[in-house]
């Protein structure tokens, strides 16, 4: 002990230099939205390159299980295309082809947090790879989160399980819409607030993306309904959804891009 103290002494002028220094860069990131962008984007490199690497060891012991996620979505792949002629399919792989509108890229997951009240996840493509703010993202189960940020290997997404989350969703049996959030309690349940009274809800009822929104198309899976409470004051129903994902065990994703986002988006904020 005694020495580390004499250390402190005969190095206080550099170590106050070094506090110094840290605080003022601190402060240089928070009030410069340039330089917080830069750091954002080496924090999101660095951390990517490291729980790559841990990633890439998990994932051998994992074979055997991502191997049948794998061969569940080939088989929905193969239902989707000899049903195609006969019935108009609701899951994400008609926005493919739906007016040309949407481009999907895939990526994998190499962080995943869902235990927290603001949940992130780590996937492997950034501005490289055409990766941008507010894209898409979902599994081949529904809906997973949207682009928060990129560098240009790595992007954050904003998982459903985060208390920031809005996503315009509904009824897919009406066109009765709401707005999912999450409450921070439980991984598996999300809710859908503001349904007005009039929809006809009914416990296992499929909730969906609205279309409503510039990020997600239409009919995308996101859960069914677990149970359902109407508050009688504003004359709105509040929904617990159970999520077809489970959350906590991810790790191939689908990336969404709406090529009229920036138009669309102009346009909304003109007004």
């Amino acid at each position: 002990m005694q020495q580390i103290i004499n250390f402190i002494i005969r190095n206080k002028r550099f170590l106050l230099f070094l506090l110094l220094f840290s605080v003022s860069i601190v402060f240089t990131i928070q009030s410069h939205s340039y330089h917080k962008s830069k750091f954002i984007n080496s924090a999101n490199f660095l951390t990517g390159g490291v729980y790559n690497s841990v990633n890439n060891i998990s994932e051998y012991f994992n074979l055997k299980s991502q191997n049948q996620i794998l061969a569940e979505e080939n088989n929905r792949l193969k239902a989707l295309l000899f049903n195609a002629e006969n019935q108009l399919d609701s899951s994400y792989i008609d926005s493919v082809t739906y007016n040309g509108l949407y481009r999907i890229q895939t990526a994998k997951i190499i962080k995943n947090s869902y235990s927290l009240t603001d949940n992130f996840l780590l996937i492997n493509k950034g501005t490289n790879d055409s990766i941008r703010e507010d894209f898409g993202v979902i599994t081949s189960k529904g809906v997973l989160g949207i682009i928060d940020n990129s560098s240009k290997n790595y992007s954050t997404v904003i998982s459903v399980l985060n208390t920031t989350s809005n996503i315009s969703a509904g009824l897919k049996k009406t066109n009765h819409i709401g707005s999912l959030t999450w409450d921070g309690e439980s991984p598996n349940i999300v809710q859908l607030i503001d349904v007005e009274k009039i929809a006809p809800v009914a416990i296992g009822d499929t909730i969906v993306t609205s279309g409503r929104s510039s990020i997600f198309p239409k009919n995308i899976d996101i859960g069914v309904v677990e149970d359902f409470e109407l508050d009688v004051a504003e004359n709105y129903y509040e929904i617990n959804v159970k999520l077809f994902n489970d959350m906590t065990n991810l790790e191939h994703v689908h990336i969404i891009e709406n090529k009229d986002f920036k138009e669309i988006t102009n346009l909304l904020n003109s007004h």
